[in-house]
């Protein structure tokens, strides 16, 4: 099935963080916002990294503000099948450039490896901003506990 991202990235022009995941969910599209599926740990590790409570859409979103993080997706549409990013085809990309240019991006993170493998054969030579890998929040992937998880996206932190 072909899907069309739903939303506009979410930034402001202060962002110097950019996190980029492959496409929104099914129930993330469902409820219009990113990594909202109730078992992707997203939130749930920003909760710990920063030691906030992020449960409700307000918070959520001025906390992205307050810390310079931008949210986006690397692909504008693709036919997939469900959530499943193994069965991501035919794809077109999010015009990634053109968000960096309104705001202060300095680092950009990848949330998984079809979104890192997108970025680097798409958008990385039009950027010139390496992209850093950072583990799948998705519930997909259930190969790393959340202490993994969270050291792991230790980097955002550190360079907020």
């Amino acid at each position: 099935m072909i899907v069309n991202h739903p939303f506009k990235p979410f930034y402001n022009k202060d962002s110097e963080i950019l996190i980029l995941g492959s496409l929104p969910s099914v129930k993330s599209r469902e409820l219009n916002f990113y990594y909202m599926h109730p078992q992707n740990r997203f939130w749930q590790i920003l909760e710990c990294l920063y030691n906030v409570e992020l449960d409700t859409m307000a918070k959520k979103q001025e906390f992205l503000i307050k810390n310079k993080i931008a949210l986006w997706d690397v692909i504008a549409s693709c036919d997939i099948h469900s959530s499943s990013d193994s069965s991501i085809k035919k794809v077109k990309v999010n015009n990634i450039n053109k968000l960096i240019k309104e705001t202060n991006i300095k680092y950009i993170y990848t949330l998984g490896k079809k979104a890192y493998d997108l970025y680097n054969k798409y958008i990385y030579n039009k950027t010139k901003i390496p992209a850093i890998y950072l583990y799948s929040p998705s519930p997909a992937n259930c190969k790393f506990k959340l202490e993994e998880m969270i050291n792991n996206y230790q980097v955002i932190k550190k360079n907020n």
